[in-house]
């Protein structure tokens, strides 16, 4: 006797595939999100900076160490210090890496274009405005939502409006292939984005819809802060250059 089609999902027996249609399609939750992206990894922009970005790598090693210390906790209670707290946070180990090698590829620029104290600032308050973003949709909001992404996002718009043609090395790994290619940076800015929203998708995000809401939030804010703070932008460099 043939079984039928659903005979698998009894149950007792429910598999990932079976709770989650969209499962089957991806190899299931985080492994989906991970296959995704695994392929092309960012290395370089041909943007070269000035001077070394003592606030980018700063707010690096400040993301890394609250991850540390309070993991994936967002703080509780609308308090400035939460608020401020919140914007270093992160939701999963995969974010963070993530998140970080974005802010130290594109935010070394943006902070070379208003120095390091304008750009600290800009950050933090890219950060603050994804999450009041986040609030004025949901006011009933009880605590801030995991914020960093907000922050990152509004470098990546400050970025993006400095440099729309700048192209990113890439490494390329396709199997037992590997190789490297330039993207425009605009294409990778756009698979930033794409990014947190298959993080989201596959639960390494908990923050569900307002997530997104915050990356649009801080992203429209860089774009239309950094007129104010940048005071120089560099020529867009050969295609070539990002190989040196």
């Amino acid at each position: 006797m043939t079984a039928s089609p659903g005979a698998s999902c009894r149950p007792a027996h429910r598999s990932a595939s079976c709770r989650d249609p969209e499962a089957r399609l991806t190899g299931g939750g985080q492994t989906g999100a991970h296959k995704l992206w695994t392929p092309v990894i960012p290395v370089k922009d041909n943007i070269p900076v000035d001077r070394f970005p003592f606030a980018t790598v700063g707010l690096i090693v400040a993301n890394v160490v609250v991850y540390i210390v309070a993991g994936h906790a967002s703080p509780r209670g609308v308090t400035v210090g939460s608020v401020f707290g919140s914007i270093f946070v992160h939701s999963s180990l995969v974010q963070l890496i993530g998140n970080v090698w974005f802010l130290w590829l594109f935010g070394t620029n943006v902070e070379d274009s208003m120095g390091p104290v304008r750009f600290v600032g800009f950050y933090v308050a890219g950060g603050v405005i994804a999450l009041g973003v986040v609030l004025a949709v949901d006011p009933g909001a009880s605590s801030p939502t995991v914020g960093a992404a907000g922050a990152v996002a509004a470098v990546l718009g400050g970025y993006m409006l400095l440099y729309p043609r700048a192209r990113v090395l890439a490494l390329v790994v396709i199997i037992f292939f590997f190789g490297v290619l330039e993207i425009p940076a605009l294409v990778m800015l756009v698979a930033w984005i794409a990014m947190q929203a298959a993080f989201a998708s596959a639960g390494l995000i908990g923050d569900g819809g307002f997530a997104y809401v915050s990356y649009i939030g801080g992203f429209m804010f860089g774009l239309a802060a950094i007129r104010l703070l940048a005071t120089r932008r560099k020529p867009t460099p050969p295609t070539a250059a990002a190989y040196r």
